[in-house]
């Protein structure tokens, strides 16, 4: 197909909604049309101006499509213009019949086409596999149209050997479909596809751990035909009528700057590939010792720091604020209501808060910033604490464990990256809030994107957030780069946690991590294969913990040992409760508030409510997430129900932070209530409560010593095991299956027989956020 004056037709929203799922949303969506080839593509990350380098990350081969780049976009964004498309042959790109529509001058002259359709001068080219030399393409014959070009993992188009894949023939019948056999057109065409699928990409992920990356790649590559990838694979090997180009005579016209980056343990195509083209190039070559063939999935951060200053050495400083030093940082009291909104954004905020210092380009302006440095005896004790968003309860004890750590080193500074609905809570208690917790993505979002009715799967749910998390982390890492902290504490900060111990070289403080349960526990009905995926994250733990128990300087569990499930994380790996006790240091319970005051404050609770003395009070609540409306709904249902058993109850209704109190009916003898602040206040001020499962109002309730009935999200492997055990052992609540809570007469009776029930719980820590604050003081 020649190449033609590509045109353009937007897509259908010129603002693209957001993805709660995704690390960036596109600022604009198009389709480059060359004949009657259709070319999607998206822009991210549009700064408005034209000094920003832009980045294309540009297509591999079809079997993936451009979401295979989905942990750089949302960093790149942030740093620069990126663009992205996917190549012909994938994701929501032309499927072109016939070899000839996909050999390299096709694909280069489709790059061409939508940095036109994108108003795109002169790019840097990220690739990936095959799209090193499609860059090479159009680098040699367009040297005006690119920056600079960052080849990962080249595999095409050189003149270096493959030893035991370039010995088997790719367009002929063969008599085995052993090893590399499988890569055969007649295999993939007769029925072998899904082997075949299955085979490449654990060869192209041979790090431990990699189920994810695996999962994902094989996802992807269904979404396409076993002909189409034949005919993209035949255009580019020059079979079925296609002609093919080696890139190395072109090699001598690309005069922009190269950088090529290979893993030594490539399986798809040896590090001699990448030495050869840095070599043709005359560009740099960096290692990744270990890595395989997909570093931009198996090693974001890697990758991206690699990307992001390599854009800048070639093309300029990025366009958005760098965090340099001390930064001034408005008190959340005085943020008010800007840090309530839910940031799900990629750029700085643009309510008016203070921002970090801008680090620019090449104007004259940039001679005007100032910089300071302070000797290390003269900085005050500096902390970052980062509070997991997914439910409120880490928001409250973080808070008490923050206020009990001033009181141990009274000139301590504490910053926090925090997200909504945890800022809601800052904001109450004047913490300040860094304002670079605008660029985080909402991981609260994510969850209620994820959930069914009263149903989320809490493990898969992790699993489908990791481009959220590598996001979030790179928002952090370039945070502490120069903020100078002493000490960083992460309550359930999963991204922190595991990418530090991924890349143990960042870690310039101390770090402190705390959680409140430990081990990932496979849901019965997910079969062999969700608890060889549990056991398998497990294992990676572990050894992350053994090789680089430098990482964490505290590792903390919020309750005892014996709060602790007691079962192993998997074949052959220890008891869950043994490990614990041998890696982790115990604080007790954070319950965040006094028990006893909040006793004798319920009084006057209860009159603000206009619950009168001859009245009981029943409290239903579910957490800080938008996951609970349909309890809500089922507890409204049964309302009336309850109120004919025992016509003295009142009902106070608390959407949260993320529900809308008015998308709610309120019957009568009900009261729908939004965001609470310090709900502990109406727990201590109810008689009977209707909760989910989750661990901090179940424990907020145990030590108040109230009846309550939790009803656990199905498939949330914390509530159903390590929340359920806790409470067992505290003699706590009653457990009620969902499925039971259905009917409204049976959760009526349930919370009419609770409500008259006699406690006998256990007593619950008091000194917790003390005991806490102690295993922290000394690290600061």
């Amino acid at each position: 197909m020649a190449a033609q004056t590509a045109s353009v037709s937007h897509g259908p929203r010129a603002t693209p909604g957001h993805h709660p799922s995704r690390a960036a949303d596109p600022d604009v969506e198009g389709v480059a049309t060359r004949g009657d080839v259709r070319i999607a593509w998206a822009v991210y990350g549009d700064h408005h101006d034209a000094s920003v380098p832009t980045v294309v990350l540009v297509p591999t081969w079809s079997i993936v499509p451009s979401r295979f780049w989905k942990l750089q976009v949302g960093y790149l964004a942030r740093h620069f213009r990126v663009v992205t498309f996917d190549g012909r042959g994938s994701g929501a790109s032309s499927r072109p019949a016939g070899a000839a529509a996909y050999t390299d001058t096709e694909y280069a002259a489709d790059l061409l086409a939508v940095l036109d359709a994108t108003s795109t001068d002169a790019p840097v080219l990220v690739t990936l596999s095959c799209g090193a030399a499609w860059a090479v393409h159009h680098a040699a014959r367009h040297p005006s149209r690119v920056r600079g070009i960052v080849a990962i993992a080249p595999s095409c188009g050189l003149d270096v050997a493959t030893p035991g894949r370039d010995e088997v023939p790719w367009d002929r019948p063969l008599d085995t479909t052993h090893g590399w056999a499988k890569y055969n057109k007649h295999y993939w065409l007769g029925g072998g596809y899904d082997d075949f699928v299955d085979f490449f990409f654990r060869r192209m992920f041979p790090e431990p751990h990699s189920t994810k990356q695996i999962e994902d790649c094989v996802g992807w590559a269904h979404e396409i035909t076993p002909s189409v990838l034949a005919d993209t694979t035949a255009g580019r090997l020059g079979c079925d009528g296609a002609v093919c180009e080696s890139i190395v005579p072109l090699t001598r016209d690309v005069t922009c700057p190269v950088l090529v980056v290979h893993g030594s343990d490539d399986r798809i195509r040896p590090l001699a590939f990448g030495e050869r083209l840095a070599e043709l190039t005359r560009g740099s070559l960096v290692v990744l010792d270990g890595a395989g063939h997909g570093p931009p999935a198996r090693d974001p951060v890697k990758t991206n720091h690699l990307i992001r200053s390599f854009v800048e050495r070639v093309a300029g400083p990025s366009g958005a604020p760098r965090v340099e030093g001390p930064v001034v940082i408005p008190s959340a009291s005085s943020v008010g209501s800007a840090v309530d909104a839910d940031r799900s954004r990629t750029g700085p905020a643009d309510d008016g808060r203070a921002a970090p210092t801008r680090v620019a380009g090449a104007g004259a302006a940039d001679a005007l910033v100032r910089r300071t440095w302070t000797r290390a005896r003269n900085r005050r004790r500096r902390v970052l604490y980062l509070s997991s968003p997914i439910g409120l309860g880490h928001a409250q004890r973080d808070v008490a464990i923050a206020a009990a750590l001033r009181e141990r080193r009274p000139d301590l500074e504490i910053d926090w990256l925090a997200q909504h609905p945890v800022t809601r809570v800052l904001a109450q208690h004047g913490e300040r809030v860094h304002p670079a917790s605008a660029w985080l993505r909402n991981e609260s979002g994510h969850v209620e994107h994820e959930a069914g009715e009263h149903d989320l799967h809490a493990f898969q749910a992790i699993r489908h957030m990791d481009e959220i998390l590598v996001h979030n982390f790179m928002v952090f890492s370039d945070v502490v780069e120069g903020g100078d902290y002493d000490l960083v504490v992460g309550d359930e900060a999963w991204d922190v946690d595991y990418f530090l111990h991924e890349n143990p070289e960042l870690k310039r403080f101390a770090f402190a991590w705390m959680t409140d349960f430990v081990g990932w526990l496979p849901m019965p009905d997910g079969g062999a294969h969700e608890a060889a995926l549990t056991a398998d994250y497990n294992a990676e733990m572990i050894e992350q913990r053994a090789r680089f128990a430098r990482v964490r300087d505290r590792s903390v569990f919020v309750g005892s040992p014996d709060d602790v499930v007691d079962q192993p994380f998997g074949p052959d790996l220890p008891s869950i409760r043994s490990w614990t006790a041998a890696n982790f240091s115990f604080a007790g319970y954070v319950t965040g508030f006094d028990p006893a005051a909040a006793a004798v404050e319920a009084p006057a609770v209860r009159a603000e409510l206009g619950v009168g003395p001859d009245e009981r009070l029943c409290v239903v609540t579910v957490g800080g997430s938008g996951v609970g409306v349909p309890m809500l709904r089922r507890v409204l249902d049964a309302v009336p129900t309850a109120r004919a058993l025992a016509p003295d109850l009142r009902f106070v209704v608390v959407a949260g932070p993320r529900i809308d109190p008015a998308s709610l009916p309120a019957p009568e003898g009900a009261t729908v209530l939004g965001y609470v602040p310090d709900l502990y206040r109406l727990s201590a001020a109810c008689d009977v409560a209707v909760v989910q499962g989750g661990l901090t109002t179940c424990m907020e309730l145990t030590a108040l010593r109230k009846p309550f009935v939790y009803v656990p999200l199905r498939h949330h492997f914390e509530q159903t095991f390590h929340v359920r055990s806790r409470l067992d052992r505290y003699e706590a609540g009653r457990h009620l299956p969902y499925e039971e809570a259905i009917d409204p007469d049976g959760l009526a009776e349930a919370i009419a027989k609770e409500a008259s029930r006699e406690v006998a719980y256990r007593p619950v820590e008091t000194d917790g956020a003390a005991r806490a604050a102690d295993l922290l003081a000394d690290l600061v």
